[in-house]
């Protein structure tokens, strides 16, 4: 099902993947629709929501010629709703937008006038609020002066600072004509297909960064939290380490190959409620050799309230500005009261958390 027709050439499609997003979407939709001036498309592309997506986001397509919306009848997940929303769109350059964060004022203004000199790929700022986007927790979320430029995406420094920063889609503006000329289908399932378009080899040329955030992030809400042990232990690592172009440390410095043997990652997942019985069997069975099971399995022995209250207190004492990472800790079903006073202990010895 599809609604809307606006098929002239445009500049820029706002391009959003959504699956079971009713309570958001309408708010998202107005951020974007409300600056969507001539030359700009929007492509929502729903994976079969069952909730009340198709309603809310079919009004906003009735109203505004602009957007164009696809209802698929299966959902095919979110790497390849965002390819098919590049495929239907027309514009020039595709924004990979998410389908409950929110725009700011001014920031498709500025992602045109950036697109003048027609690089390949835009990189765009951002700031993380909580999940009712009242509370900033990272602003801005990448640290920089003044805006950045470089060469190409096969470029080890690029790679390293800009890596992480990318496993949140919605910084992305990219050329449709390379994102189309570009190998997806093996990256479709990793969660991160874009990484996977920007830095296979050859490198994209001609790319600008964005110093002044232009996108307003709701954290805390991603449909796929639950299976952030999966996510982060196998499916992050192995698309990393999965770039040719890049040194062993530059990999190393975006994150470990195995983080699974790490004891700080253990416990976060474990603080988290994300590692437990099943998690520690799919370590042994990707052919864990029995001395690198003990670690896991004491993390394992844990018990989750204990291991918030280390995490909590670890973070707290050694990086009281991760405001992020505190935030994800004490919002784990398995922060106590005691997780609480943790968080609260450089406020109590009189310095600002």
């Amino acid at each position: 099902m599809a609604y809307g027709m606006a098929l002239d050439r445009k500049r820029l499609s706002i391009c959003i993947a959504t699956y079971k997003r009713a309570r958001y979407i309408a708010e998202t939709l107005r951020s974007v629709l409300e600056q969507a001036e001539r030359g700009v498309e929007v492509v929502v592309v729903d994976g079969a929501s069952p909730d009340d997506t198709a309603d809310i986001v079919g009004a906003f397509a009735r109203d505004f010629p602009q957007l164009r919306y696809f209802r698929e009848d299966v959902n095919s997940g979110v790497d390849a709703d965002y390819d098919k929303a590049v495929r239907y769109a027309v514009g020039d350059y595709c924004w990979l937008m998410t389908d409950d964060d929110l725009l700011v004022p001014g920031a498709v203004r500025a992602v045109l006038n950036a697109l003048c000199d027609d690089p390949q790929l835009l990189l765009l700022n951002t700031e993380v609020f909580d999940a009712t986007l009242t509370n900033p927790l990272e602003s801005p979320r990448f640290r920089a002066e003044t805006d950045l430029e470089f060469e190409s995406s096969a470029n080890e420094d690029f790679f390293r600072r800009f890596a992480q920063y990318l496993t949140f889609i919605g910084a992305v503006v990219i050329q449709r004509s390379m994102w189309l000329a570009r190998e997806r289908s093996s990256y479709l399932g990793s969660m991160f297909v874009h990484v996977g378009v920007i830095f296979q080899t050859p490198g994209l040329e001609r790319i600008r960064f964005l110093s002044k955030p232009l996108v307003k992030i709701r954290y805390g809400n991603a449909m796929w939290s639950v299976r952030g042990f999966d996510v982060w232990t196998y499916k992050w690592p192995e698309l990393v380490w999965s770039f040719p172009a890049y040194s062993w440390a530059a990999k190393q410095a975006v994150c470990a190959r195995q983080p699974w043997r790490k004891a700080r990652h253990l416990l976060l997942h474990r603080a988290l409620g994300t590692f437990d019985a099943e998690q520690f069997r799919s370590i042994s069975r990707r052919g864990a050799p029995l001395k690198d099971r003990v670690l896991p399995l004491l993390l394992l022995l844990c018990p989750k309230a204990l291991a918030n209250l280390l995490a909590v207190t670890l973070l707290t004492l050694l990086r009281p500005d991760a405001k992020v990472g505190l935030y994800d800790l004490l919002r784990s079903p398995h922060a106590s009261v005691a997780s609480r006073l943790a968080a609260r202990l450089p406020s109590l010895a009189g310095k600002n958390p």
